[in-house]
């Protein structure tokens, strides 16, 4: 069942966050499947700037559409420095002095050139102005040119005034960039959100100037002037990319639309969240959760949702409510015989409690970031709080909007959410109506999305827009949402061993490492600067990387890019070892299932007693894994092997890649034992005492132990610098299937040579 866990940030952590927040959060996601959102972090400023401290990404098209003359139009999540395209565009400062953010990064891809160039051109012509673009070449960046552009340059601290001013001026370099485009006859170009990160000029506002001048200035191009084929809107940073898809599917899209007037249904898009508006009767919606909301003490027959509900779900789910636990403000339930696949159980305060408002807002949120956690697709909101709450209809369509543009912010995934208003309140479907076109006409106003997408810096509105700021704020926080209580507070352990670090060093050992190319080498070197050093060592077959400096901040904000960067390495890796799998196999794809095993069944029982001999162990959990693919290539191996017996042995493994060996097998880069005395290769032990042997590390709250079907065939004693099983007699290509430390100990160099069955969450008692 989904857990969900509020971290406090204070100090230093504040700043941390906000200067890496989107490198953290796939961190999290990546490491303990932990979906994480920031309340009261103000990332507005610096987020450019993570064109140059971001981890490596993999190319990723978000958006595409054709405008005007066929030039077709694009948002990418990508590396610009790493970008093929015949024009990339630098956000430049008019010395063109290339010291800091994206400029920094472009000029230490493109070699000495690129600054050499930009001195040279300063030299002859003086600096350029506000607005102003001109094209040089790119040096060893891999496109034909570089526009150096100079978008205008606000102050921290800057007024509503001061962005509209500004305005023209961003205006006035899109068009110059455009212009040059035009000039040179370039085919391509890839532009990212000038003027935001170092030079503060604000992101949403930024984004949708970007696209109406792009919009307008094709449009108003006459034919046969040169147009381009495609422009390319890149950034690496996940929050700038969002709203660059945010506002071209508003400013290039029609992305609110009117269904069937006998159908009463209104859609908008908000990024990743298709939000539907109807009428009908929230006990016969069909999504993967329905909410509820019922009161604190758990009587289903009190108010007209609750009671409709449990008219269609029947008295099991009453009978469950009430031993439920209550996390935040949410019960969840199975649905019985309604249509969904779970209950989300809200319980709200009286409009006149203190704070109210502010707890139906979060309500909704966690309903959506719990929905997001359990993967599902889906979920249904009733008018929470019109009936015996005593909230007025536009009040609670306001909040569960602002609500909905926040998750909406913040998801990676897509999600349909429906407002569901009873069929005969026409007064609330109209309230809501009025919040959706809100949402279409608004959503890039600063006093809109700004408070409510990217800090909710106060509580929600509740007569007008004014009324906004000034409330009380939410406290500054990570809110993680994770598929279990295990997995959000390993995700606590480890972001705390970041945040709350008060020495100069950080330590990151993990066998990935040994993967650095080339490319993450460069990035690498791009995270030292003055203070900060990185080394890479490897010693006792385990590979590591130590991040020291004078200022606790910066080696942390260093290390956190180091760890972004070994999730890309990983999740690469795992996409070749399915692409080999497939063709190994010649199947479609590689699908798997991990299922939480009853605690009642013999399944269960039998691994309880294989745990109890190690006294200090107590199973939290035990999921068995079924991976056909892996299977297939496991018999496949039996057969090659002629091993007619397998043996059920252990490997203990971090929670990080307990979804991995799920996914594409065992690989020695998952758990290097403490001392690698019998080769390279991949350990298991025949029982949890000796697993307990092999790997010592026994710091972490929680320890995960994979039971494997393993092909041992015929072994031999193992030694250490073994990278293959020696051969069995003279000739050199018959080899041992594996090696031996012992009766309770063998190495195998193949991961196909293994199967894994259950994955066993255990905690040191």
């Amino acid at each position: 069942m989904a857990s969900k866990l509020d971290i406090p940030l204070n100090g230093p952590s504040v700043n941390i966050v906000r200067r890496c927040g989107s490198a953290l959060s796939d961190v999290l996601q990546s490491k303990f499947g932990c979906v994480a959102t920031f309340d009261g972090v103000d990332f507005e400023r610096g987020l450019g700037n993570a064109q140059q401290r971001g981890p490596p990404v993999t190319p990723e098209k978000r958006f595409t559409v054709t405008i005007r003359g066929g030039v077709q139009v694009s948002v990418w999540k990508a590396d610009l420095t790493d970008f093929p395209v015949d024009a990339v565009v630098n956000a430049a400062n008019e010395q063109l002095q290339h010291n800091g953010g994206l400029a920094q990064a472009l000029s230490i891809a493109g070699g000495g050139k690129i600054q050499k160039d930009s001195d040279d051109h300063i030299s002859r012509y003086g600096n350029l102005k506000t607005g102003d673009a001109i094209v040089l070449e790119a040096g060893s960046l891999p496109c034909k040119k570089i526009i150096h552009a100079v978008g205008p340059c606000l102050s921290v601290y800057h007024t509503k005034s001061d962005v509209s001013r500004a305005e023209r001026l961003l205006v006035k370099a899109i068009e110059s960039i455009l212009d040059k485009v035009k000039e040179n006859r370039l085919q391509s170009v890839a532009i990212p959100a000038i003027s935001s990160g170092l030079f503060h000029y604000p992101l949403p506002d930024c984004a949708n100037t970007i696209v109406t001048t792009v919009k307008r200035y094709y449009e108003g191009s006459r034919f046969s002037a040169h147009l381009p084929k495609e422009i390319f809107l890149v950034n690496n940073d996940e929050p700038t990319v969002k709203e660059m898809e945010r506002a071209c599917l508003q400013i290039l899209t029609n992305s609110r639309t009117r269904g069937d007037a006998k159908t009463s249904t209104l859609t908008v898009q908000l990024g990743n969240v298709h939000l539907t508006l109807k009428k009908g009767n929230i006990e016969e919606q069909q999504t993967d959760v329905i909410v509820n909301t019922t009161s604190f003490d758990r009587n289903l027959s009190i108010g007209q949702i609750s009671k409709a509900l449990l008219r269609k779900a029947g008295n099991g789910m009453q009978k469950e409510i009430l031993n439920a636990p209550l996390r935040q403000y949410i019960m969840t339930t199975k649905p019985y015989n309604l249509l969904c696949k779970e209950v989300y159980h809200t319980c709200c305060s009286d409009k006149w409690e203190n704070a109210a408002q502010q707890t139906l807002y979060r309500s909704v949120l966690d309903c959506l970031r719990l929905a997001a956690a359990a993967k599902h697709k889906s979920i249904a909101f009733p008018a929470i709080g019109t009936g015996a709450l005593r909230f007025g209809k536009k009040e609670v369509a306001q909040i569960m909007s602002d609500a909905v543009a926040h998750f909406a912010q913040m998801s990676q995934e897509k999600m349909e959410v429906h407002f569901v208003i009873f069929p005969s309140d026409n007064d609330t479907f109209k309230a809501f109506d009025g919040q959706m076109g809100y949402l279409q006409q608004k959503a890039s106003h600063p006093d809109f999305t700004h408070a409510v997408d990217i800090t909710m810096s106060s509580q929600p509105a509740f007569k007008s827009r004014d009324d906004f700021r000034g409330k009380r704020a939410l406290p500054q926080q990570i809110s993680l949402i994770g598929p279990s209580d295990e997995t959000t507070r390993e995700a606590e352990r480890w972001l705390n061993g970041f945040l709350l670090r008060t020495s100069d060093t950080v330590v990151i050992r993990n066998n990935f490492i040994q993967h650095f190319g080339e490319k993450e080498h460069l990035q690498l070197s791009r995270l030292t600067k003055e203070g900060v050093s990185i080394e890479e060592s490897f010693e006792n077959g385990r590979a590591g990387i130590t991040v020291k400096g004078n200022s606790t901040e910066e080696v942390v904000v260093a290390g956190l890019q180091v760890e972004a960067m070994l999730c890309s390495i990983q999740t690469e890796f795992v996409t070749e070892e399915e692409n080999a799998m497939l063709w190994a196999v010649l199947t479609k794809d590689v699908s798997f299932e991990r299922k939480t095993v009853d605690r009642s069944s013999p399944e269960f029982s039998e691994r309880l007693s294989a745990f109890k001999k190690h006294g200090v162990l107590r199973i939290l959990k035990v999921d068995k894994v079924e991976n056909p693919t892996l299977k297939v290539l496991f018999d496949l191996k039996k057969n090659q092997l002629h091993c007619s017996s397998t043996q059920k042995m252990f490997q203990r493994i971090p929670a990080q890649f307990c979804g991995m060996v799920s996914h594409i097998g065992f690989h020695a880069e998952y758990a290097p034992p403490d001392e690698p005395a019998y080769g390279e290769g991949i350990y298991f032990a025949g029982t949890v005492e000796k697993a307990m042997e092999v790997w010592k590390e026994q710091k972490e709250e929680y320890l995960h132990f994979v039971e494997a079907e393993v092909l041992t065939g015929n072994s031999t004693p193992g030694k250490p610098g073994l990278i293959l099983p020696p051969a069995v007699g003279t000739d050199p290509l018959v080899l041992h299937d594996s090696v031996s430390g012992g009766p309770d100990i063998s190495v195998i160099f193949s991961g196909y040579q293994a199967l894994p069955t259950y994955i066993i969450t255990c905690k040191i008692v």
